[in-house]
């Protein structure tokens, strides 16, 4: 894929066609090519919306930014909004709420994505306009779609029954093991965010200038063989190695081990899209919250990296005058990161040897989204757009910052600048971690 900035208007155009509809075949993927209405409709966690509220929500934030705000027409469906205006309606509610049934949501967002692609030709990318100019509105619709499609597969781990959804063929392909576990990051200042992508969000803007001191930080996420190591020796069980909210919740959730783990004897198995396998040693851990994170690097003699430091490590390196947008360069290449449901799962240690950053750091990109020290605030600055619920009302202590991306999550939805956030107490999403250490 070629930088976006290198896009004529007639091309940026094309490839927002063909993505909008490479997004669209992925959401049915998920939703009515896979499972009845009676699964479509039922709710398998309170954490989590029923798959046909996430299939007709996309479709309606697809008209409400793409036709009524982009291109200017009349609503469709305006009794519907508050029913997928996510602030609305917490998701345990949003089974009770009479939401369109699965056909009737397929239909209303092929009619939108119909007239969207029709209207496409029409819209002018106003470089004085923040919402068109370079796509803007476009790029953060089909983020948005590909974000919930990260979430319906959070759904699918959380549901039972019989595997709805299969490995793809094939494997994380070569392996080579990293010159050393953790590398040197020398001081000094690097830009953080963005300023000139023009698909990056307001949380990512603006690019500022951070000076860190000197830090150690992981080659590599933690493993699945270096958390076990973690529980055997009594991790779970010392309130030393917990910030006293982690102690709390540890003891009050009675959690002893990653989600979707459990104990057959001898044996640790986790049970993954239906499937029940023997955990594999030297996969990233995934499905860890941050207070088990926060409390394996205190057990490991290190500490969660802050987010400038992950960043710093996944866009810079060594005499570097700018950032890269992703850590082996400026254009996504196929075979660089374990992205985009390439696998249904993370890749083993030493995967994707070439797509490390230019400080040698693996796996930066993809594989488990990577929870960070720091609180989710915004950069000095900032501005919200287009809406604040997009960021703004979920700045302060409440959210820590993940870096990185998953196996699940879509090359055009993530990059070095992308920040998640979610609360520490989190499970359900894909997201493991790295260490890192000051260097005195």
């Amino acid at each position: 894929m070629v930088a976006l900035s290198a896009l004529d208007e007639h091309a940026l155009k094309e490839l927002i066609a063909d993505e909008l509809g490479a997004v669209r075949d992925r959401s049915l993927g998920l939703t009515t090519e896979v499972l009845d209405g009676a699964e479509l409709t039922a709710q398998v966690s309170p954490l989590m919306s029923p798959l046909v509220w996430d299939l007709a929500h996309v479709g309606n934030y697809e008209e409400l930014w793409l036709l009524r705000a982009a291109a200017g027409i009349d609503p469709m469906r305006p009794e519907i909004d508050t029913l997928y205006d996510a602030f609305e309606h917490p998701r345990a509610e949003r089974p009770s709420l009479p939401l369109l049934p699965p056909e009737e949501a397929r239909a209303y967002i092929s009619t939108v994505r119909a007239k969207v692609l029709d209207s496409l030709g029409r819209v002018r990318f106003d470089p004085r306009d923040p919402l068109t100019a370079g796509g803007f509105v476009y790029g953060m619709v089909v983020q948005h779609e590909h974000q919930h499609d990260e979430t319906m597969l959070a759904t699918h781990q959380l549901r039972r029954g019989a595997p709805a959804l299969l490995d793809p063929p094939g494997g994380a392909g070569e392996r080579r093991a990293p010159a050393t576990g953790e590398v040197l990051v020398e001081a000094g200042p690097f830009v953080m965010g963005a300023s000139d992508d023009p698909w990056a969000y307001d949380n990512e803007r603006p690019g500022h200038v951070v000076d860190l001191p000197a830090y150690y930080i992981d080659t590599e996420p933690v493993t699945n063989a270096a958390y076990l190591a973690f529980m055997e020796e009594g991790g779970y069980d010392r309130p030393e190695w917990w910030t006293p909210a982690g102690w709390e919740w540890r003891t009050s959730s009675g959690k002893r081990a990653p989600a979707f783990w459990s104990r057959e004897g001898t044996r640790w198995v986790r049970r993954r899209f239906g499937r029940v396998e023997d955990v594999p040693p030297d996969e990233a851990v995934q499905h860890v919250c941050w207070y088990e994170a926060d409390a394996y690097a205190r057990w490991a003699g290190k500490r969660l990296p802050t987010e400038a430091e992950w960043e710093k490590a996944a866009a810079w390196g060594p005499g570097a005058d700018r950032a890269r947008r992703y850590p082996w360069g400026d254009e996504y290449a196929e075979g660089r990161a374990n992205l985009g449901q390439r696998l249904l799962r993370p890749s083993p240690a030493g995967a994707f040897p070439d797509g490390e950053s230019a400080y040698g750091v693996r796996r930066l990109v993809g594989d488990v989204w990577e929870w960070t020290a720091s609180d989710f605030h915004g950069y000095p600055g900032f501005r919200s757009f287009p809406y604040k619920e997009y960021s703004e009302v979920f700045f302060g202590p409440d959210y820590k910052v993940l870096r990185g991306g998953s196996w699940a999550t879509h090359p055009l939805a993530v990059r070095n600048t992308f920040r998640n956030w979610d609360y520490p107490i989190r499970r359900q999403i894909f997201a493991g971690f790295r260490c890192a250490r000051d260097a005195a």
